[in-house]
């Protein structure tokens, strides 16, 4: 089931997420598994293929001794555990909170408020991971998802993470275009409030110029539509106002 999940910045910035539900997070978690298969299959044929070379090439090979074996063995086993589990925590840090499954899905792992998910974050959620893999495939993840209130598996839980839905940045002038009037001679609607908060959000890095003519034509939009108090202000205080309240 998926949710929506609102924060609010210390600036007084509203932001909204919609929260990824079993569903799909199940469909990107299989993508990445038939992903990790394909890896794993190409490895094993490849070392099948250099031990099957070396044998032929080299003749009366003495059988290996305990410690080789025991390396072979660890060499598998964290070859395994990069596969697997390395895959979901390289690919999270490093292409920003994604792997192929969640951007097929259109999913991305997050920390809690909203902000990117550092490395120590996706490192924590990953490693629990292999504790939820082991105790029934997954099982508990899916039990723990459903009756959170903001979808978490228990590496979310752990890890202050959560995992929601990659929405496409809308441009202002896309969303100037979009946005309509209300019958409410005080109301705006949530295009033009999602608008203001985006400029207020942003002015800090464009230019005088371009800055001065977004907020005008912004103002010019809302301003017959508020209390005539905040009429009076410039048009980017009034903005500044707005995308508090």
């Amino acid at each position: 089931m998926d949710r929506t999940l609102e924060v609010r910045t210390p600036e007084s910035i509203a932001f909204s997420y919609e929260l990824a539900g079993l569903g799909s997070r199940f469909l990107a978690v299989s993508v990445d598994m038939a992903i990790q298969t394909l890896v794993m299959i190409g490895i094993i044929w490849g070392l099948i293929y250099a031990a099957a070379h070396l044998n032929g090439a080299v003749r009366n090979v003495p059988a290996p001794t305990r410690i080789e074996t025991n390396l072979a063995i660890a060499l598998i086993i964290t070859i395994v555990f990069i596969v697997y589990f390395g895959y979901f925590i390289l690919f999270e840090a490093f292409w920003n909170g994604q792997t192929p499954g969640k951007k097929l899905m259109g999913l991305r792992v997050v920390r809690d408020g909203g902000y990117p998910a550092d490395f120590a974050s996706i490192a924590v959620r990953n490693l629990i991971r292999v504790g939820e893999f082991a105790a029934g495939l997954y099982a508990i993840s899916a039990v723990a998802t459903v009756i959170s209130p903001e979808n978490k598996r228990l590496g979310d839980m752990a890890a202050g993470t959560i995992v929601v839905r990659d929405a496409r940045a809308a441009k202002l002038a896309d969303l100037m275009q979009e946005s309509t009037d209300t019958s409410h001679p005080l109301m705006l609607s949530p295009q033009e409030r999602a608008l203001i908060d985006q400029f207020v959000a942003r002015r800090a890095g464009m230019a005088p110029r371009n800055r001065a003519q977004m907020a005008s034509q912004i103002a010019a939009r809302v301003r017959p539509r508020i209390s005539r108090d905040l009429q009076q202000l410039d048009d980017e205080e009034l903005l500044t106002r707005l995308s508090a309240l």
